[in-house]
């Protein structure tokens, strides 16, 4: 696939100034950064073209190679552009603001003060059939690591405060000369943060969070399914100096009915029925979640087939419908007969064992044996 003009995928015109350009750039990542859109597959992609402009346009040399020759004057398979060779400055600072601008911190991470994003937590929440397919509202209390009051987040003791990292400079970044490049890493001494604090917060030994307990509603939405999240926006981990909280995700899982199995939106039920029932039909009462429904067993039913009950399921989580209630018939076998029922049922097996008229499966069953043996 061919790949769009740089400019067109900024959206700026070709006499753009450099400021022009990464303002446009800062605006796109902002917009498209995978982190900002977890549900958006097509995010990551529009994200990666707005880089990969930015990266050719912010670059005085490859944009002029780009200007002149398109994008073969700076396809690296092609001989590349001049000065094809390295990142540059522009784009490393472009991105470390964009960064910066995306979890909080209004820079770079080093730059100011080693702003983290809070981490997502996760919560197992279990609940009962009925509670899934009606929705309802329930509260759980998780720990997570909170802003330390005592220090507000900075880590240092009250009445002091961090003090410029000497090995960095305060930036979090070192950078290491290795033959012709230049490797900028995180500084091994205030590990990104920028700064070191030389009298810690009691409370929370320096590290600008304490572990806390909190208690949150949370609404069940009817017809939830099991392992379907429900994402509660900023109730996760705090981040580090002052940096935004991350999210919490509440992973449903739904506890085994005693006498429904859950098919998305339908419901499956074994549904056991005398032999009389089954033989000369009747009526029964069966279970559903909305109380008990009356059942017509036409006479003659077998063991294994399937009774729909038409709307009786679950209401399916996107839509207003409702699934349906599939009752699977058991015909049963009765037990600890009396004399005078055993002998009932031998005259019954009797005066139909030998007519195929009553016993049409096992007259089928036995020819496919004959059969069997005689091909044999």
């Amino acid at each position: 696939m061919s790949k769009r003009d740089f400019y067109d995928v900024l959206g700026v015109n070709r006499d753009a100034s450099e400021e022009d350009i990464k303002k446009a750039y800062r605006k796109l990542a902002m917009k498209y950064h995978p982190d900002r859109n977890p549900d958006n597959s097509k995010a990551e992609g529009q994200f990666k073209e707005a880089k990969e402009a930015y990266e050719i346009l912010s670059d005085s040399d490859k944009r002029a190679a780009y200007d002149r020759y398109g994008h073969a004057g700076v396809d690296p398979s092609h001989g590349g552009g001049p000065g094809f060779g390295g990142m540059g400055g522009g784009f490393s600072d472009a991105f470390g603001d964009i960064f910066g601008d995306l979890f909080g911190g209004g820079g770079g991470r080093g730059r100011q003060g080693g702003v983290y994003r809070g981490a997502d937590l996760r919560y197992n929440l279990e609940i009962g059939l009925e509670e899934a397919a009606r929705g309802t509202e329930t509260q759980i209390r998780i720990p997570a690591m909170e802003t330390c009051v005592t220090c507000k987040g900075s880590g240092a003791k009250p009445g002091t405060s961090p003090t410029t990292c000497g090995t960095c400079g305060g930036q979090g970044q070192v950078r290491m000369q290795q033959g012709f490049f230049s490797i900028q890493q995180t500084c091994p001494a205030c590990h990104g943060s920028g700064t070191t604090i030389t009298h810690p917060c009691p409370d929370c030994g320096g590290a600008g969070r304490i572990k806390r307990h909190k208690t949150l509603a949370v609404k069940i939405p009817a017809g939830i399914d099991h392992g379907d999240r429900i994402r509660l926006a900023g109730e996760g981990e705090h981040g580090a100096s002052g940096g935004p909280p991350g999210d919490l995700y509440v992973v449903v899982q739904i506890r085994a009915h005693p006498v429904f199995e859950r098919d998305g939106a339908d419901l499956h039920c074994e549904m056991p029925i005398s032999f009389g029932v089954a033989a000369l039909g009747g009526e029964i009462e069966i279970p559903t979640l909305d109380g008990h429904a009356k059942l017509k067993i036409p006479a003659e039913t077998q063991t294994g087939q399937v009774f729909r009950l038409r709307g009786k399921g679950i209401k399916a989580l996107r839509s207003s419908g409702h699934g349906d209630l599939m009752c699977h018939v058991v015909v049963e076998t009765p037990i600890k007969l009396t004399e005078v029922q055993k002998e009932l049922l031998r005259q019954l097996e009797t005066s139909t064992r030998d007519n195929a008229t009553h016993n049409p499966r096992a007259k089928t069953f036995m020819d496919k044996v004959k059969d069997f043996f005689s091909a044999a």
